[in-house]
């Protein structure tokens, strides 16, 4: 029996216990042995994580292929697990420390500390994984692995190794993204552009053979010059050419350093020169590689200046001002810019300073502006392991969807750089190379290959010491489709469910996770680890503005679990999951699917107070009522509009399909027509109508299921407490099979007495009729069907239209309103019941209004200052204010039209 009102809450504790009982998402069920495999992994979040909105879509939309799937009887198989992201965790547990007053990371040594984040994790990490399974996320959970589990640190010391031996993986110095808080170099992902008011200062450079002609450069960095080694112009640019090849000397410094032509300099800004700095920017760098520059680098690892002693800075420096700039060995990079700019106005050579807003890169972590800085890392040679996955997807073995982003995939892959896998950290997995006394290296699996290897090369037994650095996490990341089912084992997961199905991530780690894990996969499986990769837009605030904390916009997706049930959510997500489109989510649209949820639900209700119990052999294709033969028709038409949405990946379309079905021509047509049945006297009828109702309700549960699991479950085993026994929970239930069920003579009688309601409610709300009015139908020289249809369903359009008669007429009425149905002419004949000159004020009103509001959208977007100031979702807010309005007005014109008709 049905609880009187839908709550949610209990529902989900419920649901979830039952399908932990039933073992209902374990992969490789037994009955399930010769199934086809469906594999899609989770992108493993952060173990420090809670769940926000990108990770309940993101999820949400993986589940609805999950669960689909599983209906359609394969072996699915969704793994789960969690990274261990080492610079989030690590500080997790260096704040933690603090707030104990325990001693700090350093003083308590590398082992103990490690110790203290074993702990944190067995204690608090994973809370996402509750929260997953709060919102209903279908993952085989006794197969959850975490990216530093033994299995998984299996896979990456094999890997690292491996590319290691085959020339694919080695040590450089290159500029890294440095964050001189955390000490570490860190990802461009964990990199935050953030745009600041800063100063841009004009700097001259004298000629070290006419100190007269000086070059003027510009800086947002002034500290930088110090370790200066060149000024580039542009090769093209005549103001330059004659003294391309002479030197200038780096004031306060005094090195000589060469003027080079380079096509980087831009000679339409500033004097057309620019100073070159290789060890502290990236383009730079590349500037100096392309003409042999040296690479100064000025800075320590906490970005004070490093020069005392440095002997890359001292070599050619001199000069009266030296010992001045050595005062600045130590000093913090901010109060060094104060004392070089002041140093510079102080000899007469700072040109001038102006105002600049620009972008400023900073540790999404830690906090502070990162550096580019010079130091030696791990690379992987990702330009050859590029190759392969670039193959991949021009030949359509891994496909984009929506496929646009096949061209950003290009782009970045045809451009890629050395991949920096190298982390200055002590949580993660320790690069497995050892060093000899004299620097050499040993690459080994472990720490008694290294010695052996060490024993060999040396001649006799010789310590090592290991590399202090721990990998990145997304390399370990990089082998998740594979190490997760097992690899490098050869175990019947990995044969059996990879290479896996669908991936399915946000945009912005294409290129960090997605490029890096067709790499290895490529490269160590030999396939591509995913034949499709899905990738879901952003969810925005409601007037599409990214969400932040510092904005104060962000939407908690366990707010509103709470709040209207985890069902509603994630049909939300799902009904707004259009391809390529971000998602402006409102409150209010969760609590409207909230309503969708308790519509289903006191639909289900009705049906069982009017005893609509599944029958033993109920057959849909013999039923011999109209009614029965329509419902059962559009059911068929659902499930095949459904089901092709989610395998185009359109899960807006197919959550629609659904909406629009049970919404619609479930709960409003059918049930509505089927009332006057249930009432009535004819048994036989009463009957088919209560078995095709409960029918229907089943097929409903099984469509809705992979968008709505939690109601859908709980609807199913209450409602199989009737009739015959059912098999199992829902989650495990097949999914309908319904082709050829259509029917075109019913939906033809049915769908014609449903327009024909639609069409006398859409003339009524337009015209303002009263609601409880009644007015006359005219069928304007109506075919003997139609008039036949009318007869018969009389009693309903009477009823559902407001109606007080219905004629059959050879012309229609004056002052009627006509409207085409099915090809066929009504009238509604409405002089005497709509006051035509109110109507007209009141329609005037309202086209005065959208005709204001065009006007008002127009002066913003056609105003030049207004959109250069104005921020993407404001503008975007005016356009479709502008969109409404219009459509608004188009209505009230076809209106104003139509009341002419009555006058």
């Amino acid at each position: 029996m049905l609880e009187k009102t839908y709550t949610p809450k209990d529902i989900e504790a419920r649901m979830s216990a039952a399908w932990e009982t039933a073992e209902a998402f374990r992969a490789g069920r037994p009955e399930r042995a010769g199934a086809e495999p469906f594999c899609i992994v989770i992108p493993p979040p952060n173990v420090t994580g809670s769940l926000h909105m990108g990770h309940a879509l993101n999820n949400t939309l993986q589940d609805v292929l999950c669960r689909y799937e599983r209906m359609r009887g394969k072996d699915v198989l969704w793994q789960p697990g969690t990274d261990h992201a080492g610079i989030a965790t690590q500080m997790v547990v260096e704040r933690k420390l603090a707030g104990e007053n325990k001693t700090s990371r350093r003083s308590m040594g590398r082992e103990a500390f490690l110790k203290e984040v074993w702990a944190w994790k067995q204690d608090s990490g994973g809370t996402i994984v509750n929260q997953l399974k709060r919102l209903g996320a279908s993952c085989d959970w006794s197969r959850e692995r975490f990216t530093m589990d033994e299995g998984l640190s299996k896979a990456v010391l094999k890997v690292f190794v491996d590319l290691y031996r085959q020339g694919l993986l080695y040590k450089d110095k290159r500029l890294v993204n440095w964050d001189p808080k955390l000490l570490t170099a860190i990802s461009d992902l964990e990199v935050v552009q953030t745009e600041m008011r800063g100063k841009l200062w004009y700097f001259d450079y004298p000629l070290a053979d006419d100190p007269n002609i000086k070059v003027t450069v510009a800086t947002t960095r002034p500290e930088t010059m110090l370790g200066d080694t060149a000024v580039a112009v542009h090769p093209d640019d005549e103001r330059w050419k004659p003294y391309v090849g002479r030197m200038v000397r780096l004031p306060l410094v005094g090195r000589l350093i060469p003027i080079v032509a380079d096509a980087y300099s831009d000679p339409e800004k500033g004097s057309g020169a620019v100073k070159i700095t290789p060890a502290h920017d990236f383009n730079d760098f590349e500037v100096g590689k392309r003409h042999n520059l040296p690479q100064i680098n000025i800075f320590s690892v906490e970005a004070s200046l490093a020069l005392a002693g440095n002997e890359d800075f001292l070599d050619g420096a001199g000069g009266d001002d030296l010992a001045a700039v050595l005062e600045l060995d130590g000093v913090d990079r901010f109060e060094a810019r104060k004392r070089v700019v002041a140093m510079m106005e102080e000899r007469g050579l700072l040109a001038k300073i102006e105002d600049h807003l620009h972008t400023v890169p900073h540790g999404d972590r830690g906090g502070v502006p990162v550096e580019p800085f010079l130091t030696d890392q791990w690379y992987v040679d990702a330009k050859t392991l590029a190759k392969e996955p670039l193959a991949a997807v021009r030949d359509g073995r891994t496909v984009f969807v929506p496929k646009n982003w096949e061209k950003t995939f290009f782009e970045w892959m045809e451009n890629i750089q050395p991949w920096c896998v190298s982390r200055q950290l002590w949580w993660g997995h320790q690069i497995p190379a050892w060093y000899g006394p004299d620097g050499k290296v040993f690459v080994e699996l472990s720490e008694a290959d290294a010695l052996a290897s060490a024993e060999e090369h040396y001649g006799a037994k010789t310590a090592l010491t290991r590399d202090e650095d721990v990998l990145d996490t997304w390399f370990s990341s990089a082998l998740w489709p594979f190490s997760t089912l097992g690899w490098p084992d050869e175990t019947q997961e990995l044969k059996r469910y990879y290479q896996t199905d669908v991936l399915v991530t946000g945009f912005d780690i294409i290129f960090f996770w997605v490029a890096r894990m067709m790499m290895t996969g490529l490269h160590f499986m030999k396939e591509t680890p995913f034949h499709t990769v899905y990738i879901h837009a952003l969810v925005r605030d409601e007037k599409g503005a990214k969400m932040s904390k510092s904005k104060g916009n962000v939407i908690d997706p366990l707010d509103l679990i709470d709040q209207f049930g985890a069902d509603a959510l994630r049909f939300t997500l799902a009904a707004m999951a259009a391809q390529g489109r971000d998602i402006k989510l409102a409150t209010n649209r969760v609590e409207g699917y909230r309503n969708f949820a308790t519509k289903l639900w006191n639909a289900a209700r009705f049906c069982e107070i009017n005893e609509c119990r599944r029958v033993a052999g109920f057959d849909p294709a013999h039923v011999q009522s109209t009614l029965a033969q329509w419902i059962v028709g559009e059911t068929a038409k659902a499930v095949a509009e459904t089901e092709a949405a989610i395998q185009a990946y359109k899960f807006n379309e197919a959550a629609g399909a659904v909406y629009r079905y049970v919404w619609n021509v479930f709960c409003d047509w059918f049930l509505e027509f089927a009332k006057p049945v249930f009432t009535g006297a004819d048994e036989v009828a009463k009957a088919e109508i209560r078995a095709t109702a409960a029918w229907t309700l089943e097929q409903i549960l099984k469509l809705l299921h992979p968008f709505m699991p939690f109601i859908t479950e709980e609807l199913w085993a209450v409602t199989g407490e009737d009739g015959p026994a059912r098999d199992g929970v829902l989650a495990l239930a097949a999914w309908p099979e319904l082709a050829g069920l259509e029917n075109g003579a019913a939906e033809a009688e049915i769908g014609w007495l449903v327009d024909t309601i639609q069409a006398i409610r859409s003339v009524r709300a337009e015209m303002n009729v009263a609601p409880g009015a009644q007015v006359p139908l005219a069928l304007v020289a109506a075919s003997d069907q139609t008039i036949d249809r009318a007869k018969r369903y009389g009693d309903l359009l009477n009823r559902l239209a407001r109606l007080s008669e219905v004629t059959a007429v050879a012309a229609a009425p004056k002052g009627s309103i006509q409207q085409v149905v099915r090809g066929e002419t009504i009238a509604l004949p409405l002089a005497g019941i709509v006051d035509v000159a109110a109507e007209t004020v009141r329609l005037g009103k309202a086209l005065k209004e959208a005709d204001g509001d065009i006007a008002r959208c127009d002066g913003k977007l056609n105003n030049a200052n207004f959109m250069a100031r104005a921020a993407e979702e404001v503008v975007e807010e005016q356009r479709e204010k502008r969109e409404e309005a219009v459509e608004r007005k188009a209505k009230v014109e076809a209106a104003l039209l139509r009341l002419k008709e009555v006058a």
